[in-house]
């Protein structure tokens, strides 16, 4: 069973910085609810989210937060980044 989310979501990095964007997610068929993953499309781009990695964490709405790692970014428009995450434990959603 695959279970999706697209909607608001809010990265915080690292030092604790959050960045507002939209994010469109998914879990892996075959992981179960710990294996999911997907894009964030930041809002604002800044060097912290272009350097940005491990320990980071995506909280969607009603406080639901779950752990991920940026494995990619892939410019969209001269403005626009896609962020690949991938989630490590539970699904926040």
């Amino acid at each position: 069973m695959t279970m999706t989310y697209s909607g608001p979501a809010r990265l915080t990095l690292v030092d604790g910085a959050c960045i507002t964007g939209m994010a469109s997610l998914n879990t892996n068929q075959r992981g179960g609810l710990n294996g999911w993953g997907g894009t964030f499309r930041p809002d604002e781009v800044t060097d912290d989210l272009r350097n940005a990695g491990e320990g980071l964490q995506l909280e969607l709405p009603y406080e639901r937060v779950g752990e991920v790692t940026v494995t990619g970014i892939r410019r969209l428009l001269a403005t626009q980044v896609l962020v690949s995450l991938a989630g490590r434990g539970p699904a926040p959603f």
